[in-house]
Parts: C-alpha cells; structure tokens; sequence
C-alpha cells in the first residue's frame, strides 16, 4: 500500500499547507515553466520550491547512489562456487631411488564444491531483498524532505505575516503620533502624551525592521535546499491563516497503514526471512569432490584419481545461527507494533494541535479581530473629542497587534501539525466537501 503514497510525495504539501488554491482538495499542478538561472521570480510558490528541491538535493540522489553497490552484490552472491584447478608433485627431489624426479609422480585434479540445500537461492533472495528496501528507504527520504521545504517555506510566510502586522501597528502608532501632536499644539494634552507615542511607533518600527531580517533569513534558509546562496524570488505565495478542515482521525489512522515507514519494517522483515532462510541452509553440509589424473614417472603408468569430502556435525554448528536469526525474525513484530504505536501517538497529537489551533484562528478572527478594530477606532475618537486618556486608545492598539500575533502563532502551529500529519501519511488529507476556513478579518487587519 505504500506504493499509494509515493504517487503523492512530491505534491502532497503543496495542496493545503498553506491554502495556495482556493479548491483545496485538488493538488496544485506543478508549473510547467522552470525558472531561468540568474532571472528573478516574483512569486515562488510552494509547487515551485518542492520542484527545485527535488531537482537539486543530495539526499534524493543518495538513496539512489547505493543500488549499484546492491545490485554488484547481489551478482557476486549469485555466482556458484569456482572451479579450482589442483597439481600435486609427489617423490621428487629425494635420495636414493626417488633421487632427482626418477621415481616423481605428478597429479592435476579438478576440484569443487556441490551445495546443498538451496544455499544459492538463499543468498540470491538475501541479497534481491536488500535491493527492493530501497524503494522505501528513498520515499521516506523523500516525504523528510518535502516535510523540510514546507516548514522553510511556513517560516517565510509567517516573516511576511509578521510584516503586515508590524505595518499596520506603524500606521495606528503614526495616527496616534499625529494626533498627540495636535492636541500637544492647542493644549489639550502634555508632551509626555507625544514622547510616548512617538516611543510607541519607534517600536512598531523595530517589529517591523526584525521582520524583515526574519524573511530573509527565512528566503536564505529555503533556498539553501536547492544550493542556492542568494534567493532568486521576491516573495512567496500562500495564507496560512486559511486552514481547512482535515479527515476525522480514525480516518488518518487507517491511512498509516501505507506509510512508507511501515514498508521499510516490512522490508526489514523480508530481509530477516531470508537471513533465516540463509542460517537453515547451513544445516545441510556441501560436499567437496575431486578428480584428475595422475601420472607415474618411474613406470611410465597413468591413473584416474577421484574423491569427496563432507564436513560432520553441520546441523550442530548451525544451529546457533538458527536460532539467532528465528530471533530476530520474531523481533520484526514487535518493532512493527511499536512503531505503529508511535506513528499513531504522533498522528494523535498532530491532529489535535492542528484541531485546537485552527478552532483558536477562527474565533480570534470572527469573534476578537472584528471587535478591537471597533474598538480601537472608537477610542481614537474618543480620544480626539477628550474623552479618555492616551494610554485607553494605546492599550487598544496593543492589544489589537498583540490578538492579531496571537492567531499568527495559532495559524503556525496548525500548519506545523499538518505538515507533520502529511508526512506521517504521505497523502493530502482534506475533508472533499469542506471548504477552507477562510479568516474573516477586515481588510485593515488582512494584507
């Protein structure tokens, strides 16, 4: 079943990670247009960083690097055991009647080894078993990796949001700098009104300056992953404020079964079958025959030569090997359930985090954002006419970015727990008739 998920390794983050299309279920085709070297792209889009990454990365090419070392063994063990080619010289350069080689006696064999019990199968499947491990060696790799482009390319688009917030903060710390000053001017307020404000708004402007060094950063970061030195893109697509409903986990659950982590312990126990299979063989012992012909120099007479050998007591020797292999067969069980309990620990928690999370966005945005931005303007107002004090209409503001920062970090975190449950599952995991949640904030509150 893990042959499934591989269809989906390369897009399975693109579709919902970050809400890039406005028909989630669907995964975003990759672009047909490869970006030109040394053009700048405007816009990079998850599709677009996951298609460079899996163009580009050593990590791909490294489980890939290692079939022609198991293919190379897998023709050695293949071979059956050589011909060995034998000449015995025999009463030569002695005293007496074998003096010099009067009396020598030369013999050439022909020597080799017959096996028993399917030895040469054994290590045949031994070594085909090691091979086919690979596939799923290399979508785990690859489902890691694409887990990493996501959560680089999350941290560029929370920069950004970041940005936005720290702007908006500057816009409201400018009006509120503005009006301080008016009022400063006809006396309706003191200085100390103005230098707080201005202090504010020097603030908002810091926010806004760390942001901006956390994007590039963050474009540095991700475009380290295709060996890129200096990000070639602009800025980056997706919302992460938009987060659509998932599967419910019983749902998710059952998709773990087709995990290509599960395929490498089935891999894994295949290849203890045949080691196995390999220790049982050992019980049989091979026999070691010989012929050749053998020439008397003193009279003159040739003669046929022949034997065999076979070692005694295999079945005791291999015993020992048997048993450590049986035990190791039977441990592939056991690793299979655990790893599945913890696959299914994992998947719990992620679901849960990204459950909680998207519930916290959705209500900040429907219930808190829409009713601080009243606020607020309420009390800049009110402010203006004299009717509360500077630091009522400051405390809004604040608490306004401070709301708004809030669902940010809530929104990451969904993010960050559905990218863990896609690479858990490795498939796209939108609910077919749900539609994203879309973030209702005003347009103030929204880039």
């Amino acid at each position: 079943m893990w042959t499934h998920a591989v269809a989906f390794a390369a897009l399975v983050f693109v579709p919902c990670a970050f809400a890039q299309d406005t028909t989630p279920v669907t995964p975003v085709e990759r672009s047909a247009e490869r970006p030109v070297p040394g053009t700048l792209t405007p816009v990079l889009t998850l599709d677009d960083a996951i298609a460079r990454v899996a163009r580009q990365h050593p990590d791909l090419r490294l489980v890939d690097a290692q079939r022609p070392v198991l293919e190379a063994r897998r023709d050695a063990v293949s071979l059956t055991p050589p011909l060995m080619l034998g000449v015995d010289l025999e009463n030569a350069l002695g005293t007496g009647a074998a003096r010099g080689f009067n009396a020598a006696e030369l013999t050439v064999t022909l020597a080799g080894v017959l096996e028993r019990g399917g030895k040469l199968d054994a290590r045949r499947t031994l070594a085909q078993a090691n091979l086919d491990a690979l596939a799923p060696q290399r979508e785990i790799a690859r489902l890691d990796l694409m887990a990493e482009v996501a959560r680089r390319y999350l941290a560029v688009t929370r920069a950004a949001q970041q940005l936005e917030i720290a702007r908006t903060d500057i816009e409201q710390r400018r009006r509120a700098v503005a009006a301080a000053r008016l009022r400063l001017r006809a006396g309706a307020s003191p200085e100390s009104v103005l230098l707080t404000a201005q202090a504010q708004l020097a603030q908002a402007e810091l926010d806004r300056d760390r942001a901006l060094q956390m994007q590039q950063s963050a474009q540095i970061a991700l475009a380290a992953l295709w060996q890129q030195r200096s990000p070639d893109f602009q800025r980056v697509s997706g919302d992460p404020l938009q987060l659509p409903a998932l599967q419910e986990l019983n749902v998710l659950a059952d998709l773990l079964q087709g995990t290509p982590e599960l395929a490498v312990l089935a891999g894994e126990g295949r290849i203890r079958d045949a080691q196995l299979q390999l220790a049982r063989t050992q019980a049989r012992p091979d026999f070691n025959w010989q012929v050749g012909i053998r020439n008397s120099r003193d009279s003159r007479d040739t003669a046929l030569v022949a034997g065999f050998s076979v070692p005694l007591g295999s079945v005791r020797r291999a015993a020992p090997e048997i048993r450590a292999a049986e035990a190791e067969r039977a441990l592939t069980g056991i690793e299979r359930q655990a790893r599945e309990l913890q696959l299914y620990a994992t998947l719990a928690e992620a679901h849960g985090r990204y459950q909680t999370a998207r519930l916290e966005v959705t209500r900040l945005s429907r219930d808190v954002l829409p009713q601080l931005q009243r606020a607020e303007k309420a009390a800049e107002t009110a402010w203006r006419a004299g009717a509360i004090s500077y630091m009522e209409w400051a405390q809004l503001q604040a608490l306004r970015i401070e709301a708004r920062q809030r669902q940010l970090d809530a929104a990451i975190a969904a993010q960050t727990g559905l990218i863990e449950i896609q690479r858990l599952t490795g498939q796209t995991l939108l609910v077919s008739d749900a539609t994203p949640t879309t973030v209702a904030v005003s347009t103030e509150d929204r880039p």
